[in-house]
């Protein structure tokens, strides 16, 4: 019965309760749109730094990380990759020979890091033969090919089948040099990595260091990024002399990242709800002192205080429970739009967002157990703000609020 008397109480007006209600609503689609829009972007930084640099695991020389000398190589590193692959929950493998040095051409000099690779390898873990703008990918049989940057290809004025020279140490300590030629060009949505990784074939590298088989790294990307430390932790057994480290101990950026946009998540949300009670104990006030003289009728035929704050807190919830799924059921086809077309942003922001590592097409994404988060939140909020107004609904004297027009 007094479920009955709520209902019917708040469409007494129903112009103050579609108020209230489309408030509730808008407050819970952009908090879910925020939220989708925000974990997109992490998603992208993250998808951007596994894919391009660390992959899920890495393995090297225990010495190797500490100063990333070219020496400290890994020993029998194709036997290695071999095993590592074959384990479950492996995706792709990639063995690489890494060298920091200087490329430069007739305009210039820049300092890089590059990546001696086997083509088909790291196609399948970075997926930079996807990134291709101009010439060839590594191609088969072409001595010496490189895959530059565009942006640094910009720089250092070079085009296809340009000449550079490449500088760096070799595994003896000496400086030695060696001539490239330009066969491709690749453009990725990171700056960083456009502009300070270039990449060979391995066989190529390793023939200019001086040790055919060489390698410093073997990358791994897993199926499920939740499976890299149960897999590390295999990888230590049957690997006792090596570093295997995850991608979390390898860039701490990433966890801090995923920990910034989750708190800025919860804290956009407590500013929401924030706003919502505000909203509510001002339409509830107004909806009790409109109604003085009905509780006073009420209250003097025998309804205790107890159910005129039950009611009056009723009303708040039905309100809550009517905008809440409302303002869901909208935000959430706005994702799986969103997620399935993205949204670009590339007019706006392209530039910046590379510089950040994240692609200018922003796919939002929200995990289903945050929209029950949001649900009880609203709840939350509808109770929190409807204590006052029942509050001041029970001090009314009965006598007193009849006398009342």
């Amino acid at each position: 019965m007094l479920l009955k008397i709520a209902w019917r109480n708040i469409w007494r007006s129903p112009v103050r309760s579609w108020v209230v209600i489309v408030a509730i609503a808008l407050g819970v689609w952009a908090v879910i749109f925020l939220m989708g829009f925000s974990t997109g972007m992490a998603n992208s930084y993250v998808d951007s730094a596994i894919r391009l640099e660390v992959g899920h695991l890495q393995v090297h020389h225990p010495e190797y990380l500490t100063d990333r000398e070219v020496q400290f190589v890994l020993p029998q590193a194709d036997s290695v990759a071999n095993l590592i692959a074959a384990g479950p929950g492996v995706q792709a493998v990639s063995v690489r020979t890494l060298v920091g040095g200087m490329l430069s051409s007739a305009r210039g000099s820049h300092g890089l890091r590059v990546r001696g690779v086997d083509p088909a390898e790291e196609a399948a873990l970075s997926q930079l033969d996807r990134k291709l703008v101009e010439g060839a990918y590594l191609p088969e049989g072409r001595r010496n090919a490189l895959y530059l940057g565009k942006k640094l290809a910009d720089r250092l004025g070079v085009r296809l089948r340009s000449r550079v020279v490449l500088t760096f140490q070799d595994l003896e300590g000496n400086i030695t040099s060696a001539a490239f030629r330009v066969a491709g060009l690749f453009d990725v949505e990171n700056n960083a990595f456009e502009e300070g990784t270039a990449l060979v074939r391995r066989e190529d590298l390793n023939r200019v260091l001086g040790r055919p088989g060489a390698a410093h790294e073997i990358a791994v990307l897993l199926e499920d990024a939740a499976l890299a430390d149960t897999v590390a932790a295999r990888l230590r057994n049957r690997l006792p002399g090596l570093d295997v480290q995850t991608y979390m101990q390898l860039s701490p950026e990433i966890r801090l990242f995923e920990s910034q946009i989750s708190a800025s998540v919860y804290i956009i949300m407590v500013i929401v709800m924030l706003g919502l009670i505000f909203g509510i104990i001002n339409t509830m006030l107004m909806a009790v002192l409109e109604r003085v003289r009905e509780l006073g009728m009420l209250m003097a035929i025998g309804m205790n205080k107890l159910r005129v704050f039950a009611m009056i807190m009723l009303e708040t919830l039905l309100l809550g429970l009517v905008g809440a799924p409302l303002g869901i059921a909208v935000g959430s086809v706005m994702i799986r739009w969103y997620a399935r077309h993205g949204l670009d942003l590339s007019r706006y922001a392209q530039e910046g967002l590379s510089e950040f590592g994240m692609s200018a097409v922003i796919f939002p994404d929200v995990y289903p157990g945050m929209y029950v988060e949001l649900a009880a939140a609203v709840l939350i909020t509808a109770v929190l703000g409807s204590l006052y107004p029942a509050w001041k609904a029970v001090r009314l004297r009965p006598v007193e609020a009849l006398r009342k027009l």
